[in-house]
């Protein structure tokens, strides 16, 4: 039995290695920038590289991967490649969870804000789920406008909250815009576990996803138990992305952009789609916060902004190009 995707040539056998090196490059040259600069002599005994860059440069890399993995997984497992973690509403089900979550006092509480972001999440993607099952499986086009109407209704409910409890306001907000100016390594606890299983997940799932891009009446027949695989990588992405919106907020088009612009170098197999993803997704988070922390120092901007900014013309380039 063989998979329905052809191995990767071995001219983009290179891609994974580029990256890596590519995201070594970046965190060296994070760590350096910034208001207070910093020689690479400096640090190893600097508290403000160990205590504050560092693990922002890291928490950054988590949520980035987790967000391109959960978005390669999406867009193989919906046959779309529009699908992602922010268009089909986990993102903003995870954002209303915080924001109830501040709302009823257990902001200083990370096992609180993580727990009904989780919450939240794994009811939008259940609800989700729900609507567009039949007995013939799967119907993508249903998914998608379930998903964008419940990202608007849910973004609207975070507006409502925000009106009635005008004192959390501002810390609401963090979570509709996203930004890593609070990561601590607590933060990075929460995320490296999740971050690990659900990648984990969905590498182990690669070939199932690479039989699952010919349709799920063809992945039955080689074998695929084809809701099971699409439940558990579910369940493994939704907690990926709960937590990383637990611990940073909502930040859009990483899910989107990544695995799409990879998948163009590297093609659609899952089997180096997937780890390069990972890779790049990482590298992709860095490189924004990076710019977000730096372009306007001592001001920030938030993150989410900037992705959407960086992210919405380059993918429309790679469209354009990839058409032509």
């Amino acid at each position: 039995m063989t998979d329905t995707v052809d191995p990767m040539p071995r001219r983009r056998a290179w891609l994974p290695a580029a990256l890596a090196l590519a995201l070594v490059a970046a965190a060296a040259w994070s760590a350096c920038s910034g208001v207070v600069k910093l020689s690479p002599a400096e640090l190893l005994h600097s508290d403000i590289f160990l205590n504050l860059r560092l693990p922002r440069i890291v928490a950054a890399m988590l949520v980035g991967a987790a967000l391109a993995a959960s978005g390669a997984a999406y867009q193989s497992v919906f046959r779309n490649p529009l699908t992602d973690p922010y268009v089909l509403g986990v993102s903003s089900g995870a954002s209303l969870g915080a924001a109830v979550a501040i709302v009823l006092g257990l902001e200083h509480s990370v096992w609180g804000i993580g727990a009904m972001a989780l919450v939240a999440a794994l009811a939008t993607v259940w609800l989700i789920y729900r609507v567009a099952s039949s007995a013939r499986g799967l119907n993508t086009p249903t998914l998608l406008l379930t998903g964008v109407c419940l990202t608007l209704l849910l973004g609207a409910v975070v507006t409502f909250l925000m009106v009635l409890h005008q004192d959390k306001m501002e810390r609401i907000v963090f979570w509709t815009m996203g930004s890593f100016a609070s990561a601590s390594w607590l933060d990075v606890a929460l995320l490296a576990p999740a971050t690990v299983a659900g990648s984990v997940a969905v590498l182990f799932s690669a070939r199932d996803l690479n039989l699952l891009l010919a349709g799920a009446d063809t992945a039955k027949s080689l074998g695929v138990e084809v809701e099971r695989v699409q439940r558990r990588l579910l369940l493994f992405t939704t907690l990926m992305v709960a937590v990383a919106v637990s611990t940073c907020g909502v930040i859009g088009f990483v899910g989107l952009i990544v695995p799409h612009a990879v998948r163009l170098v590297a093609g659609p197999d899952n089997r180096r789609l997937v780890p390069s993803s990972l890779l790049a997704g990482a590298l992709f988070m860095l490189l924004c916060d990076t710019g977000a922390r730096t372009l306007l120092q001592p001001a920030e901007l938030p993150v989410g902004s900037l992705t959407a900014i960086v992210g919405a013309p380059l993918f429309i380039y790679l469209l354009y190009r990839n058409r032509r």
